[in-house]
């Protein structure tokens, strides 16, 4: 993903990914409850999200899609902060986050079996 979606534009994409095909419309009634942002506003994020490839309009009203999921933001984003904060390691992060909290055993043994997974398909 070559798209860097500031805090503001990821509200915009979150509604399209919690709702799916919405119109403009839609959205900036979802912000002004969420948020209290004005149709003004809502509308240039929305604009700066086209631009910038990671929605696409349609007519009638002002149809709103994602070009992008969730999930290439998230893998993006993870990869930023581990670059830019962790110098590249991965392990740097993790050690980061198990030092933040007490986990829980269900916790503990859930990031057993992710770690599990991946190993597991790291060998394929």
């Amino acid at each position: 993903m070559q798209v860097k979606l500031y805090d503001s534009e990821l509200k915009i994409m979150g509604v399209l990914w919690r709702e799916g095909d919405v119109t403009a419309k839609h959205i900036s009634d979802v912000m002004k409850e969420e948020t209290g942002w004005n149709m003004n506003t809502t509308y240039t994020l929305i604009k700066r999200c086209i631009k910038k490839g990671a929605v696409e309009r349609s007519e009638p009203h002002f149809m709103c899609h994602a070009l992008i999921s969730k999930e290439e933001v998230q893998a993006a984003e993870t990869e930023e902060l581990i670059n830019k904060v962790y110098d590249g390691s991965a392990d740097k992060l993790f050690a980061a986050l198990l030092g933040r909290k007490k986990l829980s055993a269900r916790q503990i043994e859930k990031l057993k079996q992710i770690v599990e997974e991946e190993d597991t398909d790291t060998e394929k």
